[in-house]
């Protein structure tokens, strides 16, 4: 039916043309702008998602950026160590110059003050943005925790929506030549453990025709055989059985002045005597004369050995090997089978009716040498870059020659023991704690106390260790500090002009820093590599974002061309429908004419 009120057909056609304009209008949108979703009303998903995304790949950017920079601080740092290498490399090769003694020192140190202000001047120029790794202003070059620089390397957002930016990081310690505070590498390195409190000892020797400086590998005290001497003086002629000479010896008594507790063993003794048929024992073409201090020490020691005494007789020689004439010698043999502790010898009860060749009655006490003073100073156990720990020390020790036993501590062990924060022993008392605590355990009669501010005495308590003369001894050795060798020098001071007999020193000195630049260089090489990577990364991680969220809320562009021309047709065709709809009315208009 047809109706002058309501027009169904028209709102039909009306309702389509708006349904077609709104779908145009959403195409029109997407082929304008390319999105597929611009507004979280088109997919509140997709919508948040792509927010959050296009952020995170602006921080991304930003951080590439940094990483940019950070790789040009890097590279300035690296070109500059590599730099400073060759030098050093040159000037080690003019130190070994100057080893040779016609060599004109004054010459080759004014060519390495030349090098030192290149290497000043390389050092000082590798800075970039007003950075510089290898010349440094930190007031503790030795704390990690303050001795750190650090660039920008990613960004990342965790599960939970925690966004941030990680770095990595460069302990300047590594880097340093020069810092303000001291401890750069070309610098006195101010982590000395010196001494060890005093169980080291600083020492020089000769090498050659050069003089060495260093840490003595050995601190020791070491006992010796009681012995004493006479000068022979003869000829001793032993005609007929009645010419002799006899005397008691005596060996190994205790001495009560090396502070062991009585009561004391007097030793053994036994009477020795010498006629014709011991001389003709030795040696029958003499005749029964005795012409030289050789022959009298063979008689000697024939007449001991037989009489089982624990004693020899011996000549001597000087530090040129060459023989001390006339010179004999009485020993102990501390032949310790007998039970005996002491080291001892004494001639007593001389008598001769041919004359004495110069041995007379006489005696000595041997050397107890189960003590050691220590002569202490104080020292740090200092942070050592990653290591909480701190620098590791250790060292061997042993007793009266007994097989040694390696003992290790570090700051955490010095703090825990001494109730301190900082590593440092500073007193005598302190020092002897220390000792105590690593080795008592293992050395039942080892004693140890502070004797006075300067000084730590370690020895084998003669209450609970009664042995005397060689083969005693307290024994410090096979001494190592983890972070030695350090440079003690700075290298602006090498001055082999003045300094002429430190020239080995000094090529010691290059060899060391040269290790810690090629070092330094190593670990920024490593951080180089690693910007590298994570530049790369960085820049597909970004394509990667881009692609992610094109996926979520791009338009495809033929799809939506191809639907907005069919809406466009629909469109039309709407229209028309419309037009046919409101054209009904005027045909009714058409029967009231």
């Amino acid at each position: 039916m047809t109706s002058i009120l309501t027009n169904t057909s028209a709102m039909a056609a009306l309702q389509t043309l708006r349904t077609v304009n709104s779908g145009l209008d959403q195409t029109q949108q997407q082929v304008s702008s390319g999105l597929r979703i611009q507004k979280s009303a088109d997919n509140a998903a997709y919508w948040s998602i792509a927010t959050t995304m296009r952020s995170d790949r602006s921080a991304v950017s930003a951080v590439s950026d940094a990483i940019g920079l950070g790789q040009a601080k890097v590279d300035t740092a690296y070109d500059g160590l590599d730099a400073v290498h060759d030098i050093l490399a040159k000037f080690k090769e003019k130190l070994v110059t100057a080893t040779e003694t016609s060599a004109d020192k004054d010459k080759i140190q004014q060519e390495l003050d030349q090098y030192k202000q290149q290497v000043l001047g390389i050092a000082y120029s590798s800075s970039f943005n007003g950075q510089n790794w290898l010349v440094t202003d930190v007031p503790d070059i030795y704390d990690v925790s303050a001795n750190s620089d650090t660039v920008a390397s990613s960004f990342v957002r965790d599960a939970n929506g925690n966004v941030a930016v990680n770095t990595a990081g460069m302990h300047l310690s590594e880097t340093s030549l020069f810092n303000s505070t001291g401890g750069g590498i070309l610098q006195k390195d101010g982590r000395d453990a010196g001494s060890i409190g005093g169980i080291r000892y600083w020492a020089s020797w000769q090498n050659g025709s050069a003089v060495e400086t260093g840490w003595w590998p050995y601190n020791q005290s070491a006992g010796a055989k009681a012995s004493f001497d006479f000068t022979f003086s003869g000829p001793l002629t032993f005609d007929d059985v009645s010419d002799q000479i006899s005397f008691d010896v005596t060996v190994d008594a205790d001495n009560p002045a090396d502070g062991i507790t009585p009561p004391y063993s007097a030793g053994k003794t036994t009477t020795v005597a010498i006629d014709r048929s011991t001389v003709d024992a030795v040696n029958a073409s003499w005749n029964g004369v005795i012409s030289n201090y050789t022959q009298y020490q063979q008689v000697l020691s024939y007449a001991l050995a037989q009489a089982n005494i624990g004693a020899a007789a011996t000549t001597y020689r000087d530090s040129n090997n060459q023989p001390i004439i006339n010179r004999i010698g009485i020993y102990t043999l501390q032949d310790r089978s007998t039970g005996l502790n002491g080291s001892y010898v004494q001639v007593s009860n001389f008598t001769s009716n041919v004359g004495s060749g110069g041995l007379g009655n006489a005696s000595d006490y041997g050397l107890r040498g189960s003590k050691l003073t220590l002569n202490f100073t104080p020292f740090q156990d200092y942070k050592d870059g990653n290591d909480a720990d701190g620098i590791t020390i250790s060292f061997d020790f042993s007793i009266n020659g007994a097989a040694p036993k390696t003992y290790t501590f570090n700051r955490t062990y010095v703090n825990d023991l001494l109730g301190v924060e900082n590593g440092k022993v500073e007193t005598s008392e302190q020092m002897a704690t220390l000792l105590k605590s690593l080795m008592s355990a293992d050395w039942p009669t080892l004693k140890i106390d502070a004797d006075s501010p300067s000084s730590v005495i370690v020895q084998s308590d003669p209450a609970l260790d009664r042995l005397a003369g060689a083969g005693t001894g307290v024994t410090f050795s096979n001494f190592h500090v983890s972070n030695e060798p350090l440079p003690t020098i700075n290298f602006m001071d090498i001055d082999i002009a003045s300094n002429p007999d430190k020239v080995r020193d000094y090529l010691g000195y290059i060899e060391s820093v040269s290790q810690r630049v090629i070092s330094g260089a190593s670990q920024v090489g490593s951080l180089q590599k690693r910007l590298d990577y994570q530049a790369n990364f960085t820049a597909s991680l970004m394509n990667n974002i881009d692609s992610g969220v094109g996926k979520l809320v791009d338009a495809d562009m033929e799809k939506a061309s191809a639907k907005l021309a069919a809406q466009q047709t629909q469109q039309q065709l709407a229209i028309q429908s419309l037009s046919i709809a409101n054209s009904s009315a005027q045909n009714i208009m058409a029967l009231f004419r």
